[in-house]
């Protein structure tokens, strides 16, 4: 079975042959030393929230990392009943959730799920600020996946679902941003997700079978401009342009 994460579709999406290349080539795109420190410490809190999740000792993370240790404090302040004991719910970091479809096996890893007899709350950490584009969260392929997973592999009803965002980085404080789920949206999700199938599915045989390339995006739409594998494309940059090295996947209006 081929593994699809909510990144998968957000770059099948956005661009089928930037999916060919980054997961069927297994091509990598350089991330700038810039990239890469956010990255790491993005990485650190949510390996934090974990270990304190697990009862583990944190403050040898936090006495080695101020950033931390004020993203940490911030977040107790802000949201203290996030990270209050509830008897009457179940709670686990780094939850994993998949479902099986035709050959496909759809997979979450959540930040953290709380778990009570009639709500399920995903929690989902993002180490930057709150972004211009914050209408479209509810569009992304991680919060409909996410969402619809959660549906699909428990008991809960749609409208019994919320999922929110923590923008740990937003000043003064972090700020979070709530989204409900409905039943016409899981509907949608799932009308979406067998339409994106059929395709990677079509793409996949005609790859495999008469070696044709995965579908470019439109030349029209701007992306390659900015785009690394511009010339791999055979899309060429001016030569008053060159290539960010920035993933297509993050050229969406909320990079997950």
């Amino acid at each position: 079975m081929l593994r699809i994460s909510q990144r998968h579709l957000k770059i099948l999406e956005t661009c089928p042959r930037q999916f060919e290349y980054t997961f069927c080539d297994r091509l990598t795109l350089p991330m700038s030393p810039t990239q890469q420190t956010k990255t790491q410490l993005g990485s650190d809190f949510h390996l934090l929230m974990h270990q304190r999740e697990l009862g583990l000792p944190i403050e040898p993370i936090l006495e080695r990392s101020p950033q931390l240790n004020t993203w940490m404090q911030a977040m107790l302040q802000v949201a203290p009943e996030l990270f209050a004991p509830n008897p009457q719910a179940w709670r686990q970091s780094e939850h994993v959730r998949t479902l099986a479809v035709d050959n496909y096996l759809f997979t979450a890893i959540y930040d953290l799920v709380i778990l009570q007899p009639d709500r399920a709350d995903i929690i989902d950490w993002k180490t930057y600020p709150l972004p211009k584009y914050k209408k479209d969260l509810d569009l992304e392929w991680q919060t409909r996946l996410y969402l619809y997973l959660l549906a699909e592999t428990s008991d809960y009803l749609p409208k019994q679902i919320a999922f929110t965002y923590w923008f740990i980085q937003s000043t003064p404080q972090p700020k979070s941003i709530a989204i409900s789920y409905t039943l016409k949206q899981h509907r949608q999700t799932h009308s979406d997700l067998v339409a994106l199938l059929a395709k990677l599915t079509t793409w996949l045989d005609a790859s495999r079978s008469r070696q044709e390339p995965f579908p470019q995006v439109a030349a029209s739409t701007g992306l390659c401009e900015r785009c690394s594998f511009a010339v791999r494309c055979d899309r060429q940059h001016r030569d008053d342009q060159s290539p960010t090295g920035i993933d297509l996947a993050e050229l969406l209006p909320i990079p997950i």
